[in-house]
């Protein structure tokens, strides 16, 4: 059965290989959802920009710019949309290095159309149910933006530092453990530790490193916090 209007998304699918475009595009089409599609990777970052998508779908070896550079384009524009990668690289290092320019999951070719429409829903849901979380220490959050402001300062962020951030602010300034911050911006079977390291030092860099004290303090082997100086 098809989802109901309130459960289709809008999808932008940036993909060069136009068999496995097709593929996606019949599948999640057929499913009820929106479908955009572009073959290369400048098109898809202009797309993505100035499209209103709830998910891009992103293939990693595209022409003209590539997934890993477009992806970090995105962020850097401070564009929250999540983005799900498309690769047929395996290793634990592609995938750090994915999720350090802004993805939000990773699914290896070949996949299961089932699945890529299970987590296309699965980092929608993580990514729209956030509420405005409140401000500490001179450090406030808006989630509909992905903006962070501090001491007078915008900072755009990535959806996945702007995730951690808001769960760190809702909490402050109680430790986070690193269970509770990995399920929130990946779910139960989306990341590991080093994967939530690498955007909480992203996330310092943003947030503490242009000012004069920081905020954001690791515990050792338990979580992170915010800590008011």
């Amino acid at each position: 059965m098809p989802p109901t209007p309130s459960t289709t998304l809008r999808i932008l699918l940036i993909e060069d290989q136009r068999d496995i475009a097709a593929n996606i595009w019949d599948f999640l089409e057929s499913r009820g959802h929106e479908m955009d599609h572009c073959p290369d990777g400048v098109s898809g970052l202009e797309r993505a920009l100035h499209g209103n998508f709830d998910v891009v779908v992103l293939d990693l070896g595209l022409p003209r710019m590539d997934g890993l550079e477009l992806c970090h384009h995105l962020r850097e524009a401070g564009r929250g949309v999540p983005v799900l990668m498309l690769t047929a690289r395996d290793t634990l290092e592609d995938k750090l290095r994915g999720f350090a320019e802004g993805a939000d999951d990773y699914l290896v070719k070949p996949f299961a159309m089932r699945e890529l429409e299970a987590r296309l829903r699965a980092i929608c849901r993580r990514h729209n149910p956030m509420e405005a979380a409140p401000a500490f220490a001179g450090l406030a959050f808006d989630p509909r933006t992905m903006t962070a402001w501090r001491g007078g300062r915008r900072i755009p962020l990535p959806r996945l530092q702007g995730v951690l951030l808001g769960v760190l602010l809702r909490e402050a300034p109680r430790i986070v453990s690193h269970a509770t911050l990995i399920g929130a911006a990946w779910g139960e079977d989306g990341a590991d530790t080093a994967a939530l390291q690498t955007q909480i030092y992203e996330l310092r860099n943003a947030v503490d490193k242009p000012f004069d004290t920081p905020l954001l303090h690791s515990v050792r082997g338990v979580g992170y916090r915010l800590v008011e100086p």
